[in-house]
């Protein structure tokens, strides 16, 4: 049986805030670019963890050992990750596009 806990877990990486080393000086953008694509790194690693809990869920129902509704359960929490991820990738593009239109 998958504890309740690795579900905590995962969902408090994916919110988890980006922190810089040194609180009070400004990094430089090769660092902030480094902080964001670790951050990126992390979402992207939360939701494959939640994916990967979905296919555990499930295979232990068919062998009997988790109610149905957890299952279910998992799987819609995979399912929202899946479509988080999805929109925040939408977004990331059309900004990028944007920025790609604008005259200087």
């Amino acid at each position: 049986m998958i504890n309740p806990m690795t579900l905590n877990t995962v969902q408090s990486q994916i919110l988890k805030p980006i922190q810089t080393n040194t609180p009070g000086i400004s990094s430089t953008p090769a660092d902030l670019t480094k902080t964001f694509g670790d951050f990126l790194q992390n979402a992207l690693d939360g939701v494959s963890a939640q994916e990967q809990n979905a296919h555990t869920m499930n295979d232990q129902y068919l062998l009997g050992n988790v109610d149905v509704s957890q299952v279910m359960i998992a799987s819609e929490q995979a399912e929202l990750g899946l479509q988080l991820t999805s929109q925040i990738r939408n977004k990331v593009i059309e900004a990028y596009q944007e920025i790609m239109r604008m005259q200087l």
